[in-house]
């Protein structure tokens, strides 16, 4: 089983993300922070990235309401300039005829869908896992342990496809296989620390061609 991280690893979300937490900082009078500002705060999920954006522009509004009005921007804005990086739909593919899919990411399940239903991406995978369900965000293995355990796949069977250190962790933790990407989030925030473990990517065709050579016990 081959399981996907989904910002900044299938999608990139940073303008819509980023504007979308400047407008809601905006509604409350504060500044504009830099996207790359905003990018640091991506990754464990809305009201992780609303407190930090919070915190970064001296708002001092609840953060429930703060996190109301950020879903309601990005709800709107969810779509504006985000799109697949290049590669990723031919590579989906080519993952998909090699094992089943699934998706795990901290983004709530409502956007999730709607993103993927809007790239053409839904039928691509069996299971999809949101950050605002009844399991733990990663990096605990929570989510990543109910999808192996419904696919009956073994930790040894399983990779995790990611970009971020969230993800690295998460695949540790499980003790799955894991495939990092570098044209994600993580590698523009600087933050992956890798032991060499790891498959590393430099593109979505990265992917496909590591996924396959696994395959083939090459």
């Amino acid at each position: 089983m081959i399981v996907f991280d989904l910002d900044g690893t299938l999608i990139d979300s940073r303008r819509d993300l980023a504007e979308s937490t400047n407008e809601m900082l905006a509604s409350y009078g504060a500044a504009a922070l830099p996207l790359d500002d905003v990018l640091g705060m991506v990754g464990e999920g809305a009201r992780v990235l609303v407190q930090r954006a919070m915190g970064a522009a001296g708002v001092g509004a609840a953060v429930t309401e703060a996190l109301g009005r950020f879903r309601e921007i990005y709800d709107r804005r969810l779509l504006v300039h985000t799109r697949p990086y290049d590669g990723v739909p031919e590579m989906l593919e080519v993952a998909a005829r090699i094992a089943p899919l699934a998706l795990l990411t901290n983004k709530p399940d409502a956007p999730t869908r709607r993103l993927l239903e809007a790239f053409g991406m839904s039928a691509m995978f069996r299971w999809v896992i949101g950050g605002d369900g009844p399991v733990p965000r990663k990096p605990d293995p929570a989510g990543l342990w109910a999808i192996m355990a419904e696919a009956r796949v073994p930790a040894s069977g399983t990779w995790l496809v990611g970009d971020s250190m969230i993800d690295v962790l998460t695949a540790r933790h499980a003790g799955v296989r894991l495939c990092v990407v570098r044209y994600g989030f993580g590698q523009l925030r600087g933050e992956l620390e890798l032991d060499g473990s790891e498959a590393v990517a430099s593109t979505p065709a990265d992917i496909a061609r590591l996924l396959a050579q696994a395959q083939n016990g090459s």
